[in-house]
């Protein structure tokens, strides 16, 4: 069984988008059939997202941490618990690609970490657009690590010790955990995910503050 996460704190407006693109991510015909369960984790949501969410079929979990890393391990570790293969993270804000599990899977690495697409540069002039392109690596090889496009086989991830307790870069202190320990790690831009521009981010020192920075240069 393949398991996908997504932390959600109050994202009424985006998440019906992301869990209908999982959902039909998890019917490729390059899965075979595999099963696919996608575990959304509410932390401390005040709006509709728990009821959109669930009105989707997916697995909720309620937690009141208000820290992404803690809610990307509450949601790898029911999976885990319900006996998933292979651990998928994406966020809220965010639109994977139809072949996105498929594709993490055919690699045939023990982590995969894709690369991200802007879907709407809308507010953005054309130069802070041109510098955030210049400054993205979009293509094999890459160094990024985004934890709305980030996939672990389930034994790498426990030998890794699971995201640590951080409200921030979460992601990347697991990858590097990962490359500590010689994980064998995808640098790909084949595996895709488009997220928002949005700069009113959940989490410090994320995409939206990055994206923040440019403007302010």
């Amino acid at each position: 069984m393949i398991g996908a996460v997504v932390p959600a704190h109050n994202e009424e407006a985006l998440i019906g988008r992301a869990l209908a693109a999982l959902r039909r991510a998890a019917r490729h015909p390059d899965l075979r059939g595999e099963e696919v369960r996608i575990v959304v984790v509410l932390d401390a949501c005040g709006d509709r997202t728990a009821e959109i969410a669930r009105a989707t079929g997916v697995q909720c979990l309620a937690i009141e941490a208000r820290n992404v890393g803690i809610a990307r391990a509450a949601g790898a570790q029911a999976l885990i618990e319900q006996g998933a293969r292979w651990l998928a993270f994406t966020d809220a804000d965010s639109v994977v690609a139809p072949g996105w599990f498929s594709r993490q899977l055919a690699l045939r690495s023990e982590a995969v970490c894709g690369v991200v697409e802007v879907g709407d540069w809308t507010g953005f002039t054309a130069a802070e657009r041109a510098a955030y392109e210049v400054g993205y690596t979009d293509a094999e090889g890459h160094r990024h690590i985004h934890g709305a496009n980030l996939g672990v086989s389930a034994s790498a991830y426990r030998r890794a010790g699971g995201f640590p307790q951080l409200r921030t870069r979460e992601d990347v202190a697991l990858v590097e955990r990962l490359h500590a320990l010689g994980v064998r790690i995808a640098w790909t831009n084949t595996v895709r995910v488009v997220t928002s521009a949005r700069q009113d981010g959940r989490a410090p020192e994320g995409f939206a503050t990055h994206l923040q920075r440019l403007r302010r240069a």
